[in-house]
């Protein structure tokens, strides 16, 4: 068996395929509830049919949407939904469809994760980890030959794209053994390369970041913040989310309180990221504060420490430097207490 994989800049409502996969997690996000809505007004109403965790359902698009079927796959709510949860749910899109339709071609699927907070790239390779489990299972569709992974931020699919091509370097997921000299990566190979990645992620070391959700701190996150805290050696997560509510707090608070430090923005004075930061005071979780050069410190934080940067690479340099120190630090500090 041989399946390409590879990441698409697209809509996922507007991109052909055979089956689009979307996750349930007892409540609608996103895409799925895009989908869902669209589908309520071709008169498809699924509200008593969405499936339950570990369920699935597999509907006709009515051509609502690009791709002919769409099977909605069953996941726990959001603030359980996890790094694990992303490996089971694309290997599940697989073993599922083995199941209902064996014949089917081309799959494609968004990622999952990285729009409420998880790390990015520990997400991505989970779900290439979960379908090299089906695969490796033999839980694969015999007729597949395609996977698409769907993301319509071009930087975030680029991004992805440079994961890809580091666990499978030919873009194919190949069950059969590596031919000598050849440019794809073998099943076990693969798998070798990316290890318990799901299973053992929220055991890793983690930095959590608090700044504003909103567009105009994308590349401060991932080009400034994140950058530097994978060169530390951590994962990086943040709260993606305009609102705290419910599971979204408890959630927040997890992965404050298992943090190894927390960094916030605090250049636009925003209402939740001091709310995370005075939350991880009283956790006695460290903390870097950061603000940009010409924004000013409010409330009760103008005696703390807090780096101040002119730019994105600036921010970069500056907190790589940081994490150094503090990790040197922590190193040292071990080493004395043993």
């Amino acid at each position: 068996m041989s399946i390409s994989v590879k990441v698409v800049n697209a809509d996922a409502l507007q991109y052909e395929t055979d089956v689009l996969a979307l996750k349930h997690a007892q409540g609608l996000y996103g895409v799925d509830l895009v989908v869902f809505r669209l589908l309520a007004e071709a008169g498809i109403d699924l509200r008593d049919q969405l499936p339950k965790i570990d369920g699935w359902l597999l509907v006709r698009s009515a051509q609502v949407v690009s791709a002919r079927e769409i099977l909605f796959l069953g996941v726990p709510p959001l603030g359980i939904f996890d790094y694990q949860t992303i490996r089971k749910f694309s290997r599940a899109a697989l073993a599922t469809l083995k199941g209902q339709r064996p014949a089917v071609k081309h799959l494609a699927m968004t990622l999952h994760g990285r729009g409420f907070g998880l790390d990015e790239a520990e997400a991505f390779r989970a779900e290439i980890a979960g379908l090299l489990d089906a695969v490796a299972a033999r839980e694969a569709p015999p007729g597949l030959i395609s996977v698409s992974i769907l993301e319509r931020d071009k930087n975030a699919a680029g991004r992805m794209t440079d994961l890809l091509r580091d666990i499978l370097p030919a873009g194919v997921i190949e069950a059969l053994p590596k031919v000598s000299g050849g440019p794809s990566a073998s099943l076990d190979d693969a798998r070798t390369n990316l290890g318990a990645v799901g299973h053992d992620s929220r055991k890793k070391p983690h930095i959590f970041v608090a700044m504003p959700f909103a567009d105009q701190y994308a590349d401060r996150f991932h080009y400034g913040i994140s950058g530097a805290v994978k060169t530390a050696g951590y994962l990086c997560e943040r709260a993606d989310f305009a609102s705290f509510t419910g599971d979204i707090i408890a959630w927040v608070k997890d992965r404050i309180g298992s943090a190894t430090l927390v960094v916030a923005d605090l250049t636009s004075a925003n209402a939740n990221v001091y709310l995370e930061v005075g939350y991880a005071w009283g956790r006695g979780v460290d903390t870097i504060l950061l603000i940009e050069e010409g924004h000013e410190l409010k409330f009760d934080v103008h005696g703390q420490r807090c780096l101040r940067f002119r730019s994105i690479q600036d921010l970069e340099k500056r907190l790589t430097a940081e994490l150094s120190l503090l990790r040197d630090y922590a190193t040292k500090s071990d080493e004395d207490d043993r």
